[in-house]
């Protein structure tokens, strides 16, 4: 008796054989029969083709095999058993093997020996008869086609059994321990489920094919595919379908096909999810355009459809067949409810002919996705339960070529929710928020820069429409308009500023002005009355004029006339202070500043009382997204320079940690300054506007901060700190901590206001400064009246050309230097600090000078201040002393701080009267003499 692995040998040599014979006689000779004129021809022939090009890999595989066991048997002291192709390469006979049974039972499903046994049937008569001779285990009984099928699978089943048998009788030669035991134990098990695969695979092709011959024409036309394989027919487990119409379903290993007379309704099983139903009988599919039962007889059938079709969902999901059963594949079992899919919608409505791909979940788009129109319309971002939710970019392309839409927003069931930024095809864009898809609440829209009418409107918006407060630039006519909104027209009390220095301020109606209001000219004047929409005067009025003279009767005018009017002139009346006419302020009563931008900070309330959820950051308080023209350009537009999500979670999480570690406000800038607003008219009349608003801000992102904190200590199980605070405390915390915050946010615009309100008295004070820059050290020391034993001229170091009457900007060098970083630093406390360390200096230079500690007095203080306010040239003193006045900490008032700014003010006040003084000083203090 042989050995196993002679008798392996033996059995590779008769399947190598008859591989060869079959290739000669059957499968090259099928390769030449098919007609062209027959239907499906090119189809049978390319299976055909692969089918040939499969076995011919086998006929290679098996060669091989065969040379490895020669190998063995000659020299079986030096080449071991794992040398064997039948032990050592699992992976490649496994899949040359499912190639090949993939490849016969296409041509099984679609029926191509039948096809090809129609013609030249006598000649396969002889072609089965010659190799009768040669395959005595084939049975050559029946028609040509079945004979030509079982040529072709008969072989390979019987090869694999017999291997199985020889695998055996090889492990069993095998002693305890030997070290090529597990290696032919895995190719005997491997061989066993070869042989389940096949006979699996048979049974389907055998009954895909027997399904062919009960269908009408038009439903075998369209599912005769060599992709299906039917796996359940609801005429062996009768089950019915409801709410939709079906007389028979039938499940495939890749569809799930309902069919009702010729209509043939197919779902991709890679898109179906399956869920059992509280009947025991009943199976619930879900797809995405459908949902519908399948009701069995009784709870035995519900099982099976339930298995059957969930194996094949996890099967069509894998991508390949189960091995070597079906439901034998890797885990899990059950298919998963969260898949990413490609899918093109086809029922009517706003999907349809629209294709989504992305991360899907029970039936619906859920996760993140894309979802493409055939108009170019398309929308990437996150879905759930079927609608946009979420961050989405949403392009809509305008007939005009390389024009779109571009809505770079939050999304709440399928609109726009939240905040957003859109850039419109006509250049137009908007970033603010949105709610129920249109713009509401805070927002600003800018005009496209080419528009006819170009306009920048920054405000509140309601259910799309401008309502509430807000503010329009309209560059056309060089106008901003401040004030109350109402259905995108202007509506209620506002401000018109104008860009030659006019401003108005009255009631508007239905974007008309009416009523009496007020006119302030850039020289001061003052017009109290009626007037024209271009601001003329007409009707009844009052003007009065800087110099203190009113006008006071009816105006009129008309074109080429000018302006005319009929009234009373009074000159009588005394000049009023220029101080007090020229700090005429605008909107101060009907703008209460506690009101105006509510809009911005009740989304960040809404985060606050959500919990500070991450998830909910960028929809409430904004993000950062790049220009989708800048993408488009670059190829990439369906994706956006944002924070990922959980990064933005981290971040909140980060930021209630700093809080609650060191219980400063200054954690909260980089998340609450994009939530401020600078955009106020540069109009001296709209200062206290400006100023209050800056104000306000503090106190809101004061009263942010203590939100944040409460949250923090709430995550943290930690009792909230303390009770409400009340207004007095809130404003001197908000002025102390956030002021400090805000202000550089605001401070240019800010600080032009203050310019343009102190511009005439800093126009004296600069000339002032030119005057007493003339002087010498000792020549202004002596006419500031500074006397003469605090004179710091023992140190002076002197060339032998000079002389110390002679000498400039050489004392109180070090209080000069000091007092110009006050122009450094935007913060009103650390300017305060630069004055306080001015006097510091003041006082440290005359205690030197006299060699012990002194104290100035305020009679000796004042000149010195000046001199050295006069040596520092601080350009606009006036603007910067007013700005730190108006924002300085209340708790300074009457303190060191507040004495000190005071004698600052005073300084100013004499060099603005110093030209007045000079000119009427004696001969030889005539400034010619001192240049």
């Amino acid at each position: 008796m042989c050995s196993p692995e002679e008798a392996l040998l033996q059995l590779e040599e008769a399947f190598l054989a008859t591989l060869a014979l079959v290739n000669t006689h059957i499968l090259q000779p099928l390769l030449l029969a098919g007609d062209p004129s027959e239907p499906r021809a090119q189809e049978c022939l390319q299976l055909l083709r692969q089918l040939h090009r499969n076995s011919l890999q086998l006929w290679h595989l098996t060669q091989q095999s065969l040379q490895s066991l020669h190998r063995r048997l000659r020299q079986p002291r030096t080449t071991g058993l794992e040398s064997l192709l039948l032990l050592g390469s699992a992976d490649r006979i496994l899949q040359v093997h499912l190639e090949y049974i993939e490849s016969y039972t296409s041509c099984v499903v679609v029926q191509v020996f039948q096809q090809v046994a129609k013609r030249k049937r006598e000649y396969w008569h002889t072609q089965c008869r010659l190799l009768q001779k040669h395959l005595s285990g084939v049975s050559f009984e029946g028609p040509v086609d079945a004979l030509l099928a079982r040529l072709l699978h008969q072989p390979l089943a019987q090869h694999l059994q017999q291997r199985v048998l020889h695998l055996l009788r090889l492990r069993d030669t095998l002693g305890e321990g030997h070290p090529a035991q597990e290696l032919v134990m895995n190719a005997t098990i491997l061989h066993g489920n070869l042989q389940s695969f096949l006979q699996q695979a048979l049974d389907q092709a055998a009954a895909t094919q027997a399904l062919w011959h009960s269908l009408s024409s038009r439903p075998k036309d369209l599912l005769c595919t060599p992709a299906h394989c039917l796996l359940q027919d609801s005429q062996d487990i009768p089950v019915t379908v409801t709410p939709l119409r079906a007389e028979r379903v039938l499940l495939f290993d890749d569809t799930l096909v309902l069919l009702q007379g010729p209509s043939v309704c197919s779902f991709d099983l890679r898109l179906v999810w399956v869920r059992p139903a509280q009947d025991r009988c009943t199976l619930c599919i879900l797809t995405p355009e459908e949902e519908f039962s399948l009701c069995a007889r009784n709870p035995q059938g519900q099982v099976v459809w339930q298995w059957k079709v969930c194996q094949a969902v996890c099967q069509a999901l894998r991508g390949k067949k189960d091995f070597p059963v079906l439901g034998a594949g890797p885990a899990p079992s059950k298919p998963p409810a969260c898949r990413s899919m490609a899918y093109t919608f086809r029922a009517e409505g706003r999907l349809c002919r629209a294709t989504y791909e992305g991360e899907w979940c029970l039936g619906r788009p859920h996760g993140k996705g894309t979802l493409k129109w055939p108009d170019g319309r398309n929308h990437v971002g996150n879905f759930r339960r079927g609608l946009e939710h979420g961050f989405g970019i949403y392009l809509v392309p305008k007939a005009t070529e390389d024009k779109f839409d571009c809505y770079k927003c939050h999304w709440d069931e399928g609109r726009m929710c939240g905040y957003g930024i859109c850039e419109y095809g006509s250049e137009e864009v908007y970033k603010g928020y949105f709610q129920a898809g249109l713009r509401h609440g805070f927002g600003v829209l800018d005009s496209a820069p080419q528009a006819a009418q170009p306009f920048r409107y920054t405000g509140h918006w309601e259910k799309g429409q401008r309502s509430g407060y807000g503010v329009q630039e309209d560059s056309n006519r060089g106008e901003r308009y401040i004030g109350m909104w109402q259905a995108d027209q202007r509506h209620g009390p506002g401000v018109v500023v104008t860009q030659a220095g006019v401003c108005y301020q009255g009631t508007f109606q239905a974007d008309k002005m009416v009523g009496p209001g007020v006119i302030l000219s850039e020289d001061d004047s003052l017009y109290e009355g009626t007037f024209t929409r271009d601001l003329t005067p007409e009707g009844k009025g009052k003007i009065t004029f800087p110099t203190g003279f009113t006008l006071e009767g009816s105006f009129g005018g008309g074109t080429g006339r000018g302006l005319y009017t009929q009234g009373v002139l009074d000159t009588a009346a005394l000049p009023p202070d220029p101080s007090s006419t020229c700090k005429r302020q605008l909107g101060v009563d009907a703008f209460p500043v506690e009101s105006r931008w509510q809009g911005v900070y009740g989304p960040f309330w809404d985060f606050v009382l959500a919990g500070c959820p991450g998830e909910l950051q960028e929809a409430l308080l904004g993000f950062h997204v790049q220009s989708p023209r800048e993408l488009r350009r670059s190829q990439d537009y369906l994706s956006c320079g944002r924070s990922c999500p959980e990064d933005e979670a981290g971040k909140m999480e980060d930021t209630l940690e700093e809080l609650l570690r060191h219980r400063e406000p200054a954690a909260l800038r980089q998340h609450l300054r994009q939530a401020t607003y600078a955009g106020i008219g540069a109009n001296k009349h709209l200062q206290w506007l400006a100023q209050a608003e800056v104000k306000q801000h503090a106190c809101e992102l004061w009263a942010a901060y203590r939100g944040l904190l409460q949250v923090a200590l709430q995550r943290k199980g930690q009792a909230p700190e303390g009770e409400s605070e009340d207004a007095e405390t809130r404003d001197l915390q908000a002025h102390r901590l956030m002021l400090p915050l805000v202000l550089p946010s605001f401070y240019s615009e800010l600080f032009t206001l203050y310019l343009l309100l102190h511009e005439k008295e800093d126009g004296l004070y600069s000339q002032g400064i030119t005057n007493l820059s003339l002087f010498p050290d000792t020549k202004l020391l002596e006419f500031l009246d500074v006397h003469k034993h605090l004179w710091p001229l023992k140190d002076l170091r002197l060339t032998s050309n000079q002389r110390s009457s002679l000498v400039r900007d050489k004392c109180f060098l070090s209080a000069t230097e000091c007092l110009q970083k006050i122009i450094t630093t935007v913060d009103p406390r650390e300017k305060l600090e630069v004055l306080e360390k001015t006097y510091g200096e003041i006082e440290a230079t005359v205690s030197h000078v006299l060699g012990r500690e002194h104290k100035l007095p305020m009679d000796d203080l004042l000149p010195l201040l000046i001199y050295v306010v006069s040596r520092a040239r601080i350009q606009h003193l006036g603007a910067e002393i007013h700005l730190i006045r108006d924002m300085m900490d209340p708790v300074h008032m009457g303190g060191l701080y507040d004495f000190l700014l005071t004698a600052l003010e005073s300084c100013y006040e004499h060099i603005q009267k110093e030209d007045m003084r000079l000119r009427r000083l004696p001969g030889h203090w005539d400034l010619r003499d001192l240049c």
